[in-house]
């Protein structure tokens, strides 16, 4: 039996300042288990009452968690049972500044994804542009977020960018989007019959609402055309480019039919000669 109780109090010295026994080891493991157990436990019980789009978040944020309440649970342990504990921090502090300069951006999308989940910035389902890039939304892990772009690649966005960046969401006030296409015509045009027809033509196309109605803001007057502007709602604004291009196609086959001439910039260049003189 003694022999035991000295085995478990045998003192393995790490460094001069640092005394670690199996008993101690014995211990950590313990509540290292326990706060396993527990952990698990917690994280079923939570999952239960949650929605699906909130389990997800709820994992990502868990997954964080986890390793933070498992690092200051053996801290504790440690300290408690009279390991010196700043004398570990003390001798691995040029090793934890050399991993945290490593991981620096890794901590960043870390930190970030948690306060998108928190915070409810981005959804799932959201339409979203970051950098130029725009996709819908499939997935928000921890680390990055997955969007599919319209061409149907994807697109894997480190989530501190969503805080070092602008960050447009289409999609947070509702899926109702706002659109628009402009359009140049010349100055002899019956203005009239090009609102009309050109009104017309996108409240007869069947991805664009009819309320808020379509409306035809005439936007300026240019060096060789009057310029419009056709606003028009959708639904579903990730397929926004298809319908401006449909409509485009559409809008030039009347204005062809209707005789409105679509002007563009001419440069005119007149070339003057000037004959030498000859002296005599």
């Amino acid at each position: 039996m003694r022999e035991i109780i000295n085995f478990f109090n045998y003192e393995m010295h790490l460094g001069s300042e640092i005394v670690i026994t199996p008993k101690v080891i014995l211990i950590i493991f313990s509540v290292f288990f326990t706060t396993y157990l527990f952990l698990k436990f917690f994280k079923k019980i939570t999952l239960r009452a949650l929605n699906n789009e909130t389990r997800s978040k709820f994992r990502s944020i868990f997954t964080f968690l986890n390793y933070s309440i498992y690092l200051i649970v053996i801290l504790i342990t440690l300290d408690t049972v009279g390991v010196n504990v700043t004398a570990i921090f003390a001798a691995s502090a040029a090793l934890l500044v050399g991993i945290g300069l490593a991981l620096q951006t890794l901590i960043q999308d870390v930190i970030s994804g948690v306060f998108i989940l928190a915070d409810q910035t981005v959804h799932v389902g959201d339409i979203i542009q970051v950098d130029g890039q725009i996709g819908k939304v499939e997935n928000i892990m921890l680390r990055t977020t997955r969007a599919v772009t319209r061409d149907n690649k994807v697109l894997i966005i480190p989530n501190h960018k969503f805080l070092t960046s602008i960050l447009y969401n289409w999609t947070e006030n509702g899926t109702l989007t706002r659109e628009s296409i402009s359009l140049g015509v010349s100055y002899d045009t019956n203005i009239n019959l090009l609102k009309n027809e050109v009104i017309k033509l996108a409240n007869d196309h069947s991805k664009i609402l009819k309320h808020p109605e379509p409306i035809l803001l005439f936007d300026d007057y240019g060096d060789s055309a009057l310029m419009f502007q056709l606003f028009f709602s959708m639904n579903k604004s990730f397929e926004a480019n298809f319908v401006k291009s449909d409509l485009r196609y559409k809008i030039f086959e009347k204005l062809k039919e209707l005789g409105i001439e679509i002007p563009f910039p001419q440069r005119v260049v007149t070339h003057k000669n000037n004959p030498s003189k000859v002296k005599k």
